[in-house]
């Protein structure tokens, strides 16, 4: 299938690199020119997102990764969600008077995973020194980076908040108390002191690469960069979305006692495909769930822009994701055995059934096992609504609607969050990653580090007995969700995309495009796009939304007229409002040779896949 494209499908040998921001591809791609292999590359590349993409996600931020290592053959998860405080439980939250975990400030933070995941994934994949890893992220911290439009409206969103209540992020994103200008040089001095003590420390202890970056992962969970959150997590109470000061609940021990657990990745097999995911404790077994009910969709019959599409799709999804509400997580009353159900083809194959031609309006969780679902009170939600503090933001900056920084910037500048890296090296190697967490407005700063620490907690329920409580040095379920996936047996694809609830819709709908339909990476990519609202969201205040169906207005008047005589509520969106896909392939020609191909999401501007 041939269609219009706004950039090529990149094609090379040596390596490919695609991330959501343009510095962050070309570092990853550096990297492997000067003799790295894809992991390097990849820490290398989410670093710098988290100095480039600093609204989006951050040094004290998670990052689940999804690796493929030519020497164990085998796709693996590294998880860098990390878990709630040992102080976090529902009656601690309780007695402050609280019926919801908060977005944002000190109450929801968890221990910050994203280092501990890059860092692991790099002592046990990698081939680089830390110190080499972290060079171009500590150079665009120290010395400037463009910052994009978009970071400058989040910091104008969140400036009284700052200037009022949170004034250790103030210091950093509002020096001397001027906002940043689209698109200038911007620094980040003291992150680059975190992080050049953090290697100078690692070092004097001296020792082999792995031994050094070992003594990294202490520095940061048991020396200077924990004890320094411990003590403004102890000691300070700041404004949170309740509208009221609290102290954080987050400590050193928390950070001490954990480390980034690699496991092997979740899978699910659809024709020649087997894609892998995050498990129970992410939202991925939501793309595997979709993938196993529409293996009875006869989704080969309905070409990618038409309703028949679009309506098939989005009815799984509003199945698969009933199903994560009720089933998905990580507290003791998860139950082990009913999430792998879920995954079966004979459970997969009734939930299909309850498809038909008109747009479903009830919110259906499955009977794994025989099994009764247990909800949340979703009434909960639309009281923390009616009585939030809702001026300083929610909880995520998904589709927040942010100030226009310049009369211009309403209608240029795409609404996103999270971040994605996609990397593939000559030996065949890949990673997918998906960083975030740790955004300049969800939490205050550290003032001695001068970074955020995750929110992630907010995404836990506080009803009692339920699979995704709020339970002590438990992690939530984090909706980040990277995907790999084998073709024929083989390691095939490395993708994903920021969104929040919204990313096992747009990497499902890239990944048919392309696995049914026979788009290239690119065409499957800048193919029109949508979501479904359908379910509770995932962050704060939760608001539940039914039967709501977002899609890009290049649809055809035709198709969306036919979703909405379905019954689907259409809110039409710009043109290009819809998704951030990020993608890497590898396969062999006839001559047995690697190929490798890339492609990266246009909308924004801002994504861009590099490789030779």
């Amino acid at each position: 299938m041939t269609s219009f494209t706004t950039r090529p499908e990149i094609t090379g040998t040596f390596g490919v690199a695609s991330s959501t921001h343009w510095l962050a591809s070309q570092t990853a791609m550096s990297v492997l020119e000067r003799g790295g292999n894809a992991f390097d590359a990849a820490a290398a590349g989410g670093f710098v997102l988290q100095v480039v993409e600093p609204h989006l996600n951050g040094a004290g931020g998670d990052a689940p990764i999804l690796v493929w290592s030519e020497k164990e053959r085998k796709m693996r998860s590294v998880c860098g969600q990390g878990p709630a405080p040992a102080e976090a439980s529902v009656e601690a939250f309780r007695k402050l008077g609280l019926e919801q975990v908060p977005g944002i400030g000190l109450l929801p933070a968890t221990v910050p995973g994203a280092f501990g995941a890059w860092a692991t994934m790099l002592r046990d994949y990698g081939t680089w020194s830390l110190a080499d890893v972290l060079a171009p992220a500590i150079d665009y911290a120290r010395n400037g980076f463009p910052f994009v439009a978009r970071g400058v409206q989040a910091v104008y969103a969140v400036k009284d908040l700052f200037l009022e209540h949170w004034t250790s992020s103030a210091d950093v994103w509002l020096p001397g108390g001027k906002l940043p200008r689209p698109g200038a040089l911007f620094r980040l001095p003291k992150l680059a002191d975190t992080y050049e003590r953090v290697v100078r420390t690692a070092e004097a202890e001296g020792g082999s690469r792995t031994e050094v970056i070992d003594a990294a992962l202490r520095c940061w969970y048991q020396g200077f960069v924990a004890k320094e959150i411990d003590a403004f997590y102890r000691n300070e109470a700041v404004r949170d979305s309740s509208g009221e000061d609290h102290h954080g609940l987050l400590r050193f021990e928390d950070m001490e006692n954990w480390t980034a657990e690699i496991e092997d990745a979740l899978t699910l097999d659809f024709g020649r495909y087997t894609v892998g995911k995050c498990g129970f404790w992410s939202q991925g077994p939501v793309f595997l769930q979709q993938l196993g009910m529409l293996r009875h969709a006869g989704l080969e019959n309905h070409a990618p822009h038409t309703a028949g599409f679009v309506h098939r799709v989005t009815e799984a999804a509003k199945l698969a994701m009933a199903d994560r509400l009720a089933w998905y997580g990580d507290a003791p009353d998860a139950n082990r055995k009913a999430q792998m159900a879920l995954l079966s083809d004979e459970y997969l194959r009734e939930r299909w059934k309850l498809v038909g031609d008109r747009a479903s309006t009830e919110f259906r969780p499955g009977n794994p096992l025989g099994l009764d679902p247990r909800l949340p009170d979703l009434g909960v939600s639309e009281r923390t609504l009616r009585t939030a503090d809702t001026r300083f933001g929610i909880g995520e900056p998904t589709f927040a609607s942010l100030p226009p920084v310049q009369e211009w910037a309403e209608k240029e500048i795409f609404v996103g969050d999270t971040c994605h890296i996609d990397i593939i090296d000559r030996e065949g190697n890949m990673v997918s990653a998906t960083p975030s967490g740790g955004w300049l407005s969800s939490s205050p700063a550290i003032p001695a580090l001068g970074f955020a620490i995750s929110t992630r907690l907010q995404m836990t329920w506080m009803d009692e007995g339920l699979p995704n409580t709020v339970t002590p040095r438990v992690r939530p379920c984090t909706t980040l969700s990277p995907s790999m996936a084998l073709r024929d047996g083989q390691p095939y694809m490395a993708f994903g995309t920021p969104g929040g609830d919204q990313q096992d819709q747009w990497s499902l709908a890239f990944f048919l495009r392309h696995a049914v339909h026979g788009m290239n990476l690119q065409e499957a990519i800048d193919a029109p796009a949508w979501h479904v609202d359908h379910f509770p969201a995932s962050f704060w205040p939760r608001k539940t939304t039914l039967n709501r169906l977002s899609i890009e207005s290049r649809f055809s008047e035709e198709t969306i007229e036919a979703l909405r005589a379905a019954g689907h509520e259409i809110k039409l969106g710009d043109p290009w409002s819809e998704s951030r896909m990020a993608a890497c392939s590898r396969s062999n020609d006839a001559e047995g040779r690697m190929i490798l191909k890339a492609g990266s999401n246009p909308r924004g501007m801002q994504g861009y896949a590099v490789g030779r």
